[in-house]
């Protein structure tokens, strides 16, 4: 199934939530769209929801060694990645003396090392055609501190850093790298979250100037406008799509 003269994306964490709001905007607008995740059954429904333009493959990005097996096969089955799209990472919610070792690495593991080693395998396939699009998932976590989440908080701060770092570096190469820091969306996830703490949801709500949880979908057309053309003379921008919650008071 060689794509030769169609646009590939590839979606980290694209089974659910965020991931597949922005694999289903790049499918509908004729994006050939790799969701990668390690839940097989959640691509496989993906799969059946966004029809022949989507392609499961199942992996665990935290298994770093695999990564170079998995750029290669997304080659041979499409011929080409034009867009990868960074978006799968995990959260641990403790108190900030209740984190050991383990638990900071294992979120670093996955959030950042993950992110930079499928990156740079990537990017290596975008440089012979000498264009390309980045987009990296942040957080508010990354723009403010939030409480008891301290490695998700380290792993976001770093994906801006490397974001701007990647920019430089990869731009005279014409591969762009941006970044985007989603507000409160409503996803399962977020749902879960808010529901178990009442408070947090009010203080989140309260200090968002638009007054509602974002959709999915908003990250989605995102990810869109710094997936194409639209957006050909950006790079190295953190954009926060969070209806004001990063300058709220």
């Amino acid at each position: 199934m060689k794509t030769v003269n169609t646009t590939v994306a590839v979606v980290t964490g694209g089974g659910s939530g965020i991931g597949l709001a922005i694999a289903e905007k790049f499918v509908h607008n004729k994006i050939t769209t790799v969701i990668v995740g390690r839940d097989s059954e959640k691509l496989h429904k993906a799969k059946q929801h966004l029809g022949e333009l989507c392609v499961p493959i199942a992996a665990d990005l935290s298994d770093l060694a695999s990564i170079p097996t998995l750029v290669k096969e997304v080659i041979a089955q499409l011929g080409h990645i034009d867009i990868l799209v960074n978006n799968a990472g995990i959260n641990m919610k403790k108190d900030f003396t209740d984190v050991t070792d383990e638990d900071f690495q294992k979120v670093l593991l996955t959030n950042v090392t993950a992110v930079f080693a499928l990156t740079r395998e990537v990017v290596k396939t975008m440089m012979p055609a000498g264009k390309g699009s980045i987009i990296n998932i942040s957080s508010m976590a990354a723009q403010y501190g939030i409480p008891k989440v301290i490695a998700y908080s380290a792993s976001k701060t770093a994906i801006e850093g490397m974001t701007r770092a990647m920019a430089v570096e990869l731009s005279p190469k014409g591969i762009r790298a941006n970044c985007i820091a989603p507000g409160f969306i409503a996803t399962e996830m977020t749902s879960k979250a808010f529901n178990n703490d009442v408070d947090r949801k009010n203080k989140a709500m309260s200090r968002t100037p638009m007054g509602t949880m974002g959709a999915p979908s908003d990250i989605g057309d995102a990810a869109l406008f710094l997936a194409t053309d639209a957006s050909r003379y950006i790079t190295g921008v953190v954009l926060p799509v969070d209806g004001g919650n990063s300058i709220g008071f």
